[in-house]
């Protein structure tokens, strides 16, 4: 794991996600929602989270499921 986190960025935790009753799924980062999930994504993504080993890992998977979606241009405020 220490390959594809070379830059240490999932150390801070910087993703949360948060489960609703319908079992709805939003994924954060750093506070701002970038990803739900519904129905049969949301189901596998709670399992895969189940499976974690430890936090990176958990961090890890919430990276992959929100896709390519900080591209390094955006302005902190």
């Amino acid at each position: 794991m220490d390959n594809i986190d070379k830059r240490n960025r999932l150390d801070d935790s910087p993703f949360q996600y948060r489960v609703l009753k319908d079992q709805a799924v939003f994924i954060e980062y750093e506070g701002k929602q970038v990803k739900s999930l519904k129905g049969r994504e949301a189901d596998k993504f709670l399992k895969k989270m189940k499976e974690a080993h430890d936090e990176k890992g958990m961090q890890l998977i919430m990276a992959k499921v929100t896709g390519n979606f900080k591209r390094g241009n955006e302005r902190k405020n």
